[in-house]
């Protein structure tokens, strides 16, 4: 796992108070909406705000991309990384 796909988990956890799990219970490949970690809308818009907020990086709603985005935490890790310039993966 890179620093920044753990960086991402722990700012899921954090950002939506899922005290129950740790970042090590996040798959990275897994899906983070309906099935896999099953988050809803809800938990979308506050985990876009946070990494708006985190990273300065925006996303376009009106674009087709933002699902696939959000689809797990490495397609997340790949677009903050194209974002900042971090490294997505070790």
């Amino acid at each position: 796992m890179s620093d920044l796909e753990l960086e991402i988990k722990s700012l899921i956890i954090e950002t939506l108070n899922l005290e129950e799990i740790g970042p090590q219970d996040i798959d990275s490949a897994e899906p983070l909406f309906v099935e896999g970690l099953g988050l809803d809308s809800i938990d979308a818009l506050e985990l876009g705000m946070a990494i708006q907020k985190t990273y300065g990086l925006k996303f376009d709603p009106d674009k087709d991309d933002v699902k696939s985005h959000f689809a797990s935490v490495r397609n997340l890790a790949q677009f903050v990384a194209a974002g900042t310039g971090k490294a997505a993966s070790e």
